[in-house]
């Protein structure tokens, strides 16, 4: 056991984007946080501690802003986090290789708080830049300690806690007096404390960076990067799910031995119900996200995505909204939950808001095996393969439109300006990008859905059981034929809220009158044998695209707006889309 904690030390890291403040706090605290949310507020803040002999210092992770003096929720909450003073030292974490620009944040926050620390990060970067940063003169001028450090590398994170040990137990130091021009105060520092060789050591970066973002070749690049993770998220999941549902399906042999002495109803519910549908939901849930996180996290840590959003920011304005809102239909690819977290990064309130009410209109991965099983019978595989890509493309120009519709009647509103800096691209941290995706993305996302999922396993059991299964089909044949598809079908999109996962299986279980376990043994063969034609085929994959989200997303989007309309309305929106253009495919065709 270490020595006993007598002391404690309230840190606040506030800094731009981009400048390495996380890395530099995962560094400290040894991945040891857990995240919080402001109160009132949707915007997540890390927390976690750093031992330094016999105090520990408990260390805040503001979200990443350019100014406390910003609109966006990220700098809100960084602002009033600074200005209640619950912390004992601020931590002005700086991008040492673009100085200036992270000087105009610290000024601000110099302004206010009486114990802070100026940290100069990506010292190894500004090195590999031919940029040295003179830090005694710079401590001088802001008044206060500087260090220099190296998140990726670890270097100075003894100088820095000592430095902030250090604050804490002198007196007081008075604020900076507030600068009139902070931009050109920053500059004028940067210009005589940065030296630099006069070596261009960015050259083949930036022929890179304009190769893609040129009109010419970048919207071609961008297509063919989320086409290739697109593919590799759908086919190389499929052996994956396989396998994980063969093992589910011996665990249940295991299971069903050890409950034979319980009631059969008791075993049904919990075997059938409950561990069908929770495995189920798993097996297909978990294979395409643990492809697709990584992979969409590797390209946010290369620094790519901000090029994404600024391809597609000219399209996405002709609808009312912002490239950010496109990286957030990106995110919906792999989870429509997360694609609604995502929107956290649009500043305005009215853009945000549409961007929540149609993330659901992009196909989560939730909804590719449903897409894939119609597609296959009646396509070859490369068929099937652009029959998928195609309902991709359909979503987000679903999505699109349904934007341009809210930004022009119910959201209408001033079209805010979009700002967003491109970082230098950065070599990825593998080990990081699988954390992130896996534990906090992917196994976050996966016990959201069974929370859902084994309540609603249990109601599908007791349906089948009873025999109301049919019966209620039967009620929704009339709709579901006037829709081009069936009660069966309709049936299955409703008790597939839970997760959209459960939509085959549960047509299968309805067709066979087998358990929802059982299904998943009964070919989709069953399908064409039952009666269906490539008309309700397209009809169903039309209304797989554009009906309700799942009730994962739907409460997310309640806990991200805290609005029952709001919600409300994202389930009924690519519903009544969905209704509308199966009924006129069904009087085409």
């Amino acid at each position: 056991m270490g020595p006993l904690i007598t002391r404690r030390i309230q840190v606040a890291f506030v800094g731009c984007p981009n400048v390495g403040k996380s890395t530099l706090f995962n560094a400290l605290t040894g991945m040891r946080q857990h995240t919080g949310n402001w109160p009132g507020k949707t915007v997540g803040m890390a927390q976690g501690s750093h031992r330094r002999g016999n105090t520990e210092l408990v260390i805040t992770d503001l979200p990443g802003t350019y100014s406390l003096q910003g609109t966006s929720q990220d700098e809100q909450v960084a602002a009033r986090y600074i200005a209640r003073e619950d912390w004992d030292c601020v931590v002005v974490v700086c991008d040492a290789s673009c100085l200036e620009r992270s000087l105009i944040l610290a000024l601000q926050v110099l302004e206010k708080a009486k114990r802070a620390v100026v940290c100069l990060n990506l010292m190894d970067e500004a090195k590999r830049r031919g940029i040295w940063v003179n830090q005694r003169s710079l401590s001088q001028q802001l008044g206060t300690p500087v260090v220099c450090t190296a998140g990726d590398n670890r270097q100075g994170l003894e100088e820095l806690t000592q430095a902030i040990c250090t604050v804490v137990s002198q007196p007081e130091r008075e604020p900076l007096p507030q600068w009139e021009n902070p931009v050109f105060a920053a500059e004028e520092m940067a210009k005589d404390c940065v030296k630099k060789d006069g070596k261009d050591h960015d050259f083949w970066r930036r022929k890179i960076d304009q190769l893609l973002v040129s009109r010419r070749f970048g919207g071609g690049l961008l297509c063919l990067t989320l086409f290739i993770i697109v593919w590799l998220t759908v086919w190389g999941a499929n052996y994956p799910s396989e396998l994980l549902q063969r093992g589910f399906d011996s665990l249940y042999g295991v299971l069903h031995g050890w409950l034979a002495p319980a009631p059969a109803w008791l075993s049904g519910l919990l075997l059938d119900g409950v561990y069908a549908t929770c495995t189920r939901v798993a097996a297909v849930m978990l294979p395409p996200m643990a492809i697709f996180f990584p992979l969409f996290t590797l390209l946010e840590d290369v620094g790519y995505l901000p090029r994404m959003a600024f391809l597609l920011d000219p399209a996405m304005a002709r609808c009312g909204g912002c490239g950010k809102q496109a990286l957030t239909l990106c995110m919906g690819l792999g989870c429509n939950a997360v694609g609604v977290m995502g929107c956290r990064i649009i500043e305005s309130p009215r853009e945000r808001t549409a961007a929540m009410l149609t993330n659901a209109f992009v196909p989560c991965n939730g909804r590719f095996p449903t897409l894939i099983v119609l597609g296959s019978l009646f396509f070859s595989q490369a068929g099937a393969a652009l029959a998928v890509a195609a309902c991709v493309a359909l979503g987000v120009v679903g999505a699109m439109a349904v934007s341009g519709v809210l930004n022009r009647t119910v959201l209408r509103a001033q079209p805010s300006s979009f700002l967003m800096e491109m970082p230098p691209f950065r070599r990825p941290r593998l080990g990081k990008i699988l954390v992130r995706s896996l534990a906090d993305r992917t196994i976050f996302i996966t016990g959201r859905a069974m929370k859902v999922a084994a309540p609603a396993g249990a109601l599908l059991w007791l349906l089948s059981y009873t025999g109301l299964l049919t019966t209620i089909a039967g009620w929704l044949n009339p709709l579901g034929l006037i829709l081009g598809m069936n009660g069966i079908i309709l049936l299955g999109f409703i008790l597939a809220l839970p997760a959209n996962e459960l939509t085959i299986p549960v047509i299968l279980m309805g067709l066979s009158g087998s358990t929802l376990q059982a299904a998943g043994e009964v070919s989709p063969g069953l399908l064409l044998s039952a009666g269906l034609t490539w008309q309700m085929a397209l009809c169903t994959m039309v209304f797989t695209l554009y009906h309700w989200p799942c009730a994962t997303t739907l409460m997310t989007i309640y806990r991200e707006s805290g609005s029952i309309k709001k919600t409300a309305a994202a389930g009924i929106l690519p519903t009544a889309v969905g209704v509308t253009l199966c009924f006129l495919l069904n009087l085409l065709l």
